[in-house]
């Protein structure tokens, strides 16, 4: 985004957000100090239900808010209404949410624990002599398109006795139609369908494509769903009364509400129960589904100004969305096991770096892929092309721009790590585009289009103006993603382009022109360091790529140019005191985090002297404050992505382990109730405007060295 929008709109609008957030979590939300077991921390917000960028569903922790003090809440803040109860021999408690019902004889469940990975958040709550343990499960599955395209979440509920004996043991949740739209004023309708599945749907009745209300997507379907046995029960109305219908009686009424209205008139729910019988061992879990579709997904510029209507890669498998939602709970058991063994996969290869750097990485995975969606195109006779895929992602937060050149580059770590496929097919869209020659740049496109899900393109070519910052990344990511599948397809294909981008890289990075990196909301800047760094590195990545594809001329020639650049560079770039590189040629007194480094350690270009690296590995070590080392000299803020990029070039332990353990520190310390920051503040740990930004996918970039 520009500089002057991000400064006149953007960071006003969601600074008086972020203070509301705060405002109304203070003020609202039962909070004090901690009195459960956490592992591995308390984050600011545990994620609950986050699949896609309208599926982004947190519990705002802050210092200390247990799931029953608290209602959940969208990536925003908003209120996403998500109750629930367990009645133990009669005596009901409340364990999800903060619902209320005028003269009900309630109490609340007492949090025994919460515990995240990668996958899933577990809590265990006590109510009287019984423990729930309720497990939020958000599937992460890379190597299977289907299953990471349904845009769905688990809920799980198993009661246990705490005293020995036996109790009678019911469970109710519910849903209200605030996941359906981000104007409770407006109108909805629903339906719930009743089989070997119990369905809810709820949608909006005047829908309008591709439109969103305070990034709440206008189109589509919430659904809430489980597995019908002879225990269960559900009915929809309004918030108190069907909520106290379960109170009253431990089952709900199998009715349905059909005055269809306001969001909020009157808050309809749509409410699910299921009877446990006596238990005293830990009891088969009850589990629900929980999730938002909409089809079409994505709007898709293609040759000759034409636009293409792309759905979500699982109806290639499942025709409609009870199908897919049929599957998705018969297939709870596998899915538990997957995400098991790849939470396993991830904390053991990251605690062999440090435990801290476990923690972070574990909080990351959610969120990164929460931004993405997987789609297909249609075949000429209406089915499905599954060989069509491209991958879309929202940058959340900041801008919500489709496929931000400079928001996928930080995110790129995760894609190497999980497939590499999945990264190919952010770029595709990319890639395809600028192919059909509608934009007029000579440097790489920004991005795929100004508002999500809207990526129609910017044939004005008046995107946001990063020309060596998003040249040098799409020739960073094309080759990285070569190096990790030998796949040559993509560079073969996109050739002329790459090449284009790299002649642009010529004329503007050795003494790149006054303008604007990826840290756009730090302000423009000539003659930069770090960002000359990233345009000398995508010329020797086309030098590496054109040695892939045969073409032995370009290969020498521009491996000539770079290392020519990297050499003035040099003198540049390096303080006259000789113990720093500067933020910009020059000013002596200057510097940041020259974390573009890390293309060269990723690509194994190794065209920077090992000198620089040994010089900054020195200097973040006497420049570091309380909560990590600023971004750059120009403020005190520093990134949680970059220092992490950071961490992976850096060439002692010491250096690393400081930029690691300060991003652990700033993730739990309690001053936020937002989805994992990016952005704050390196003096006492408070946090930027961002939040839930899929460049957490970034944090692991040393999995990937």
């Amino acid at each position: 985004m520009s500089p002057y929008f991000q400064d006149t709109y953007i960071r006003p609008a969601l600074g008086l957000l972020f203070a509301l957030f705060l405002t109304v979590a203070n003020s609202s939300f039962a909070r004090g100090a901690v009195t459960w077991s956490a592992t591995p921390f308390n984050p600011a917000a545990v994620p609950l239900a986050v699949r896609t960028p309208y599926l982004s569903t947190w519990l705002p922790q802050g210092a200390g808010t247990a799931l029953n003090g608290n209602w959940s809440s969208f990536w925003t803040g908003t209120t996403l209404g998500w109750a629930g109860y367990v009645r133990v021999d009669g005596t009901v408690y409340n364990f999800l949410g903060a619902p209320t019902v005028s003269g009900a004889d309630t109490t609340k469940a007492t949090q025994k624990s919460l515990e995240f990975t990668a996958t899933q958040s577990t809590f265990v709550m006590t109510a009287g002599p019984v423990d729930l343990t309720v497990l939020f499960l958000s599937p992460v599955e890379p190597n299977d398109l289907v299953r990471q395209s349904l845009p769905f979440s688990y809920l799980s509920l198993a009661a246990a006795s705490n005293d020995g004996k036996s109790h009678s043991v019911q469970v109710y949740t519910d849903i209200t139609g605030e996941w359906i739209t981000g104007n409770n004023s407006l109108t909805a309708n629903w339906t719930t369908s009743v089989g070997n599945i119990i369905t809810h749907q709820v949608q909006l009745v005047d829908q309008t494509p591709y439109s969103e209300i305070s990034d709440h997507i206008q189109q589509g379907s919430a659904f809430y769903s489980i597995a019908k046995s002879s225990g269960t029960t559900y009915q929809t109305g309004e918030d108190t009364v069907v909520r106290g219908q379960f109170i009253n009686s431990g089952s709900l009424g199998n009715t349905q509400d059909t005055n269809f209205r306001a969001v909020s008139d009157k808050w309809p729910v749509f409410a699910l129960a299921e009877d446990l019988g006596e238990v005293n061992q830990a009891s088969t879990p009850v589990v629900f589904s929980v999730g938002h579709f909409r089809d079409p997904a994505v709007e898709y510029i293609v040759a000759n100004n034409q636009t293409q209507q792309r759905s979500a890669y699982f109806l290639t498998a499942y025709s409609t969305p009870a199908d897919a939602i049929s599957f998705f709970l018969s297939d709870y058991n596998a899915a538990l096991s997957s995400a098991d063994a790849f939470d396993f996969k991830l904390a053991s290869d990251a605690k062999a770096i440090s435990s801290d750097y476990a923690d972070v990485v574990a909080l990351s995975i959610r969120q990164a892929f929460g931004a993405t969606e997987i789609t297909v195109s249609k075949n000429p006779d209406g089915s499905f092309n599954s060989s069509d895929v491209l991958v879309f992602m929202k940058e959340i937060s900041s801008d919500g721009n489709v496929n931000t050149v400079d928001v996928i580059f930080p995110s790129w770590p995760i894609f190497l790590y999980a497939n590499a496929k999945l990264g190919r097919f952010l770029l595709e869209g990319l890639f395809q585009y600028q192919a059909t020659g509608q934009y007029p740049n000579k440097y790489s496109a920004h991005d795929l289009g100004a508002a999500y899900p809207k990526a129609v393109g910017h044939n004005d070519g008046n995107d946001e103006k990063m020309p060596v910052e998003e040249s040098g990344n799409m020739l960073i990511m094309s080759l990285s993603y070569t190096q990790a599948t030998n796949d040559t397809s993509m560079i073969s294909t996109y050739f002329d382009l790459l090449d284009q981008w790299t002649q642009y890289l010529i004329t503007d990075s050795l003494i790149p022109e006054n303008q604007i990196s990826t840290d756009d909301f730090a302000g423009s800047l000539a003659n930069q360091t770090n960002l000359a760094i990233k345009g000398i590195i995508g010329i020797k990545a086309m030098s590496v790529i054109s040695g892939l594809v045969g073409d032995t001329a370009r290969e020498s020639n521009y491996s000539s140019i770079a290392s020519s650049y990297v050499t003035q560079w040099q003198k540049y770039a390096t303080a006259s005191s000789g113990d720093h590189l500067t933020l910009s040629y020059g000013n002596d007194s200057s510097w940041g985090l020259s974390y573009n480094l890390y293309a060269d350690k990723l690509l194994q270009t190794n065209i920077f002297p090992q000198s620089v690296y040994d010089m900054q590995t020195a200097w973040y070590k006497t420049v570091a404050n309380s909560f990590g080392v600023p971004l750059d000299t120009r403020h005190t803020y520093t990134k949680t992505d970059w220092q992490l990029f950071t961490a992976g070039l850096v060439t002692d332990t010491t250096s690393r382990d400081l930029l690691i353990s300060s991003v652990r520190k700033f993730a739990a310390d309690g001053l936020s109730y937002a989805p994992f920051a990016d952005w704050y503040e390196t003096t006492d740990g408070t946090p930027e405007v961002f939040r839930a930004r899929p460049v957490a996918g970034g944090h692991l970039a040393l999995l990937v060295l």
